[in-house]
């Protein structure tokens, strides 16, 4: 795809003449484009920036863990000059492996070697995972279905840290730097004022923001709303995303950062006005509403992360992992409470034909909810029976099919694939 054609399909994207949902922001790979003298854009699973300068180049962000060297391979058809400075804008795995590729470059050069710019949270980050590998690796085979994954422990610490803010210079232009909380807690976003050009991260990914995935660390809706509003005071020309393709013209990187901004704020007003009225975390679920003209939006759509999951990360870091059920304080075990509630059905095959029963043609939300506890029941009632395995792997497999989100998608996927496995 060429630049121009780039630029089209987001163009074609913004008015709603594409799908969002054909042309997923994360995951998305494409060939190097300039976007503005000097500016080059990579669209990859995460992408990179590239600024030329009269000392070297400028990345904001630099690749990510299997696929560093074709972004390198990109930025160097479109540049020679050697690598003066990275940011990363946050320590996800998809965003900081592209530097090692420069170094070796600069040593077989004569070059200096690149200077890594991060928040002081990133090593903490590196750190945790590092210690945390094993999980990480399990939970990530199952979101992106990638058997056999292995996480990484051995990464490019940045050279400098900051913690607020922080600014420096390289050939004669300013690069701004601003910490903030969002999908992680070691943001930085990155404003070039000399070409009128913000680099946020994964603080816009053109689908609802990435503020609840079930399966990682704390995320803060609040403050990732407070960074975006931040942004747009700025009045950029041009947003180059972490995920998702250019936004340009100032009035589109306005909309685009102050609705996303709108949509986490009211997620996080509904969630925290029923829990100061002490309602329990299911009435809260069941509750909050995403408004319909924001997240009907074509680069606010829950085709990563979902609203729903949003809240259950409002939850956790505003009220702690007590959910309000009594029951599920000190609770009994899963395969206990499900044995018990098959004996008073009938039997675990009873739960797995009305789980069946339930996904039947024309079966809706709450039927598939529904037919998710009674075939997760039947199967760890009975982890021999086949019926209840069928019923799982069916039921789980009918829930992804529905699902709008990646991670949605992937669990669901992931729980099918299990019990066809057994």
């Amino acid at each position: 795809m060429t630049g121009s054609e780039l630029l089209e399909l987001a163009d074609a994207l913004w008015n709603g003449r594409e799908q969002i949902e054909e042309h997923h922001p994360v995951g998305y790979t494409g060939t190097l484009i300039e976007v503005a003298e000097r500016t080059a854009f990579v669209p990859s699973f995460a992408n990179v920036t590239a600024f030329e300068t009269e000392d070297g180049l400028v990345l904001v962000d630099t690749g990510g863990l299997l696929i560093a060297s074709v972004v390198h391979e990109q930025i160097r058809s479109w540049s020679e000059q050697p690598l003066h400075t990275a940011i990363y804008s946050h320590g996800h795995v998809d965003h900081v492996f592209g530097v090692p590729l420069f170094e070796q470059e600069a040593a077989e050069r004569g070059w200096p070697a690149p200077h890594v710019i991060a928040h002081e949270n990133v090593p903490r980050r590196f750190e945790r995972y590092v210690l945390t590998a094993g999980y990480n690796a399990v939970i990530n085979q199952r979101q992106f279905q990638v058997e056999g994954l292995q996480w990484p422990t051995d990464y490019r610490y940045p050279d400098e840290t900051y913690s607020e803010r922080h600014s420096f210079e390289v050939g004669g232009e300013t690069f701004e730097l601003t910490h903030a909380k969002g999908e992680t807690d070691d943001y930085t976003w990155t404003w070039i004022p000399s070409r009128g050009i913000l680099c946020p991260g994964d603080l816009f990914i053109w689908a609802t923001p990435n503020a609840g995935n079930p399966q990682k660390a704390q995320r803060y809706p609040r403050e990732w709303a407070y960074a975006l509003r931040e942004m747009a005071k700025h009045g950029a020309e041009m947003l180059l995303p972490g995920h998702g393709l250019p936004v340009m013209g100032a009035e589109r990187v306005q909309a685009a950062l102050e609705d996303t901004a709108a949509l986490l704020e009211s997620i996080t007003e509904q969630t925290l006005e029923l829990m100061n009225s002490g309602a329990s975390l299911d009435e809260v679920i069941h509750s909050v509403k995403p408004p319909p003209e924001l997240i009907g939006k074509p680069y606010l759509k829950p085709v990563y992360d979902e609203p729903e999951f949003i809240v259950h990360n409002l939850w956790r870091l505003y009220g702690g992992w007590y959910d309000g059920n009594p029951a599920r304080l000190r609770p009994a075990p899963d395969a206990a409470l499900a044995a018990e509630l098959a004996q008073l059905a009938g039997g675990a095959e009873r739960l797995a034909e009305r789980a069946m029963d339930l996904i039947a043609d024309g079966a809706g939300d709450p039927e598939l909810r529904l037919a998710g506890h009674l075939a997760e029941l039947a199967l760890q009632a009975a982890p021999d029976s086949e019926p209840a395995r069928t019923a799982r792997a069916e039921v789980n497999g009918r829930r992804a099919e529905e699902a709008t989100s990646t991670m949605a998608r992937g669990i669901f996927s992931w729980a099918a694939t299990e019990a066809r496995k057994r």
